[in-house]
């Protein structure tokens, strides 16, 4: 099921969600304080790229971590996990929409908070 849901993930989206994400850790690191804000960017566009069948596991991010994950908060995580969770919201009104919704979720959560975050 897994395999079939990343499939029609990338025909309806996935693929230019992930070319976004991808872009933006692209300008991001173009300064050397963007680095590692654009760092997040790749790995949220990996996740974005095939999300079905991982599992996101918040946590051991150190003080550094702590730090980076506020600043993303503040300047732009906010705005993810909102339009993440409106669009999740959007897909489980209809049955056949409610897993494409609960990956929205998933990437709500690493929105708000993607350092220190495995992706498995």
């Amino acid at each position: 099921m897994s395999f079939l849901g990343n499939i029609i993930w990338l025909l309806f989206g996935g693929i230019i969600g992930a070319i976004a994400w991808f872009l933006a850790g692209l300008i991001l690191c173009i300064t050397i304080i963007g680095i590692p804000f654009g760092i997040q960017c790749f790995k949220i566009s990996a996740f974005v790229l095939w999300p079905f069948g991982k599992e996101i596991e918040l946590g051991n991010f150190g003080a550094g971590g702590l730090i980076f994950n506020i600043i993303w908060l503040l300047v732009f995580g906010w705005e993810f996990a909102i339009a993440h969770l409106i669009i999740a919201g959007i897909f489980c009104i209809t049955i056949v929409g409610i897993p494409f919704g609960l990956q929205h979720l998933k990437l709500a959560k690493l929105g708000l908070m993607p350092f220190g975050a495995h992706i498995h």
